[in-house]
């Protein structure tokens, strides 16, 4: 399955989510994740969706959104040079001698020691899917008690002059 990464800017007014994700529901696409959160305009959001798709463009849900009067703008970022995002945070008990080895752990993936009590320890990390894919592998031997991972945020690369 293909995903695809849009950015949209809409109205901060309730509903707007509501009629956003409606509408690609309705249109047979499946949202594999979603970050919503108002931009240094308060009036503006910034709705970040993955959508997968079975090789099907998005033109047609591009335009249908586009005709929503709550959003403003509409990027694509599937093809694009665009920094992309995930939070992951990591709950696990572990002994005296495997917190030394998840701290050189942590270390590889610029990763930190969010809350660290008795023999648990929670560590946050940010990267792209990929990275934090790679970090939850290298620490699912420690036995991971509890996880949670964010949806991708993501904006295109600053223009070169």
């Amino acid at each position: 399955m293909s995903e695809h990464t849009l950015s949209l800017l809409v109205d901060n007014q309730p509903g707007v989510l509501t009629r956003v994700t409606g509408l690609i529901a309705r249109r047979g696409y499946n949202i594999e994740s979603l970050s919503v959160d108002r931009t240094d305009d308060l009036a503006i959001s910034r709705v970040t969706l993955v959508v997968g798709a079975e090789h099907t463009p998005l033109e047609q849900i591009k335009k249908q959104l586009h005709k929503l009067i709550n959003v403003h703008k509409i990027y694509d970022l599937t093809n694009e040079d665009a920094i992309e995002r995930e939070l992951l945070l990591v709950r696990l008990r572990v002994s005296e001698k495997q917190r030394a080895e998840i701290l050189e752990i942590c270390k590889m993936f610029q990763a930190q020691i969010a809350d660290a009590n008795g023999d648990c320890l929670t560590i946050e990390a940010s990267g792209n899917h990929e990275r934090l894919a790679a970090l939850e592998d290298m620490l699912r031997p420690y036995g991971i008690a509890e996880f949670a991972r964010t949806g991708k945020i993501a904006l295109s690369r600053c223009p070169t002059h």
